[in-house]
């Protein structure tokens, strides 16, 4: 569940695993690209900051077995001896066929990190009175003792994740107060997130037995499908802390030994009932986790059902367990963030995960570095804000 980050020259891997649906064996690729905080290519060559090989090919797969959907099964430990990282930063990591990288597959964030800045950390309650019971502060300091930093405001930048998510994440923020070795990052307006609420989830583990919050499952010898409970709006329920994930999700299977190459796919059904069973006006509803990376683009939205008045949306996935969230987005403008106010509302007590990670540029630098990287809980390590 940790966020894929690895330390600098060390022993440190990531696990890479994903289906090809085909069902043929095909010749995939894997290579690294450097990138800057805010994710664009670093001005470098690969020679600069790759040992070995600019990519290397994925020659562990296994075709499935036991399931009924056919599938070759893939992974990796990365990053391998043959090409390893030289430097700190962000990583994209791409996966292609035919070593063509113009047939790229798929993409993945990982994250190489030098820890030479201390990060301490906190979660407060925000002093303004109209986001005081909806939103979580963090509120965090670094300690610059290993690094010659002449310039923090220009040379130092940090970003907040929360609950490992780039698409709402706090880019970009500069020291409020420098004292000495220590840069403090406190701002009442900048490093505020909605708490949303603890996420839904559905136990897809078993295609057999019915799991919790399946309403029905049917399957044949060529289809598999699940009927998921509808789920309703909660903005108007208590909040009720409970043990979930935090958006994310994990492959595993009680109908077999081996979830990666036996585990099976079926088409899960999801239904959302909005308040009076009435659409919401000029907004567009996604069901989003990392089960599709928070998509919130045209082909994730859900389709309203008139004629039962309900959101409807079906997806393909592998036997596991899944948390997810529901969150509306404005029509007419593209550029808003999604939020989960109308469908779970916001709450102050939501157990939420937030990582930091703390970037560094020398004057004559040509990429940023990633210098610190702490990850700190809402319910562990917080306090009211007065």
């Amino acid at each position: 569940m940790a966020y894929p980050i690895i330390n600098l020259n060390s022993t440190d891997q990531v696990e890479l695993h994903f289906d090809d649906l085909d069902g043929r064996v095909k010749n995939y690729f894997a290579a690294f690209e450097l990138c800057n905080a805010d994710w664009r290519p670093a001005n470098l060559s690969t020679f600069d900051y790759l040992k070995g090989f600019s990519n290397i090919r994925l020659s562990q797969y296994r075709v499935s077995s036991v399931a009924f959907t056919r599938y070759v099964h893939y992974q990796a430990m990365l990053p391998d001896r043959n090409s390893m990282p030289t430097k700190s930063g962000n990583y994209l990591l791409k996966v292609y066929l035919d070593g063509d990288t113009g047939k790229l597959a798929f993409t993945r964030r990982v994250l190489v990190v030098q820890p030479l800045a201390d990060i301490a950390s906190q979660i407060l309650q925000p002093f303004n009175s109209e986001i005081f019971k909806t939103h979580q502060k963090v509120q965090f300091s670094v300690s610059k003792n290993q690094l010659n930093v002449l310039n923090p405001q220009q040379q130092i930048t940090a970003v907040i994740l929360q609950n490992n998510r780039w698409d709402n994440a706090i880019t970009g923020l500069k020291p409020t107060f420098i004292r000495g070795n220590l840069l403090e990052f406190n701002t009442e307006n900048e490093a505020i997130f909605p708490a949303g609420k603890e996420y839904r989830w559905v136990d897809l583990r078993s295609f057999r037995f019915r799991g919790p919050h399946v309403a029905k499952t049917t399957y044949d010898r060529q289809t598999r499908e699940v009927i998921v409970e509808p789920d309703a709006e909660r903005n108007t329920q208590r909040q009720i802390n409970f043990r979930d994930y935090n958006g994310h999700f994990f492959i595993e299977s009680s109908d077999s030994d081996n979830p990666w190459w036996q585990g099976d796919y079926a088409e899960v059904h999801f239904t959302f009932v909005p308040n009076n069973n009435q659409p919401y006006p000029r907004k567009n509803l996604f069901l989003v986790g990392q089960l599709n990376m928070y998509n919130v683009n045209d082909t994730a939205a859900l389709t309203y059902n008139a004629q039962n008045g309900v959101y409807e949306k079906k997806m393909l996935l592998k036997q596991g367990y899944y948390s997810y969230s529901y969150v509306t987005k404005d029509v007419d403008n593209r550029s808003s963030k999604a939020s989960a106010e109308q469908t779970d509302g916001n709450y102050w007590e939501t157990e939420n995960d937030y990582t930091i990670l703390v970037y560094y540029r020398a004057l004559a630098g040509r990429h940023d570095e990633l210098i610190g990287a702490t990850t700190i809980n809402s319910l562990n390590s917080r306090r009211l804000g007065f």
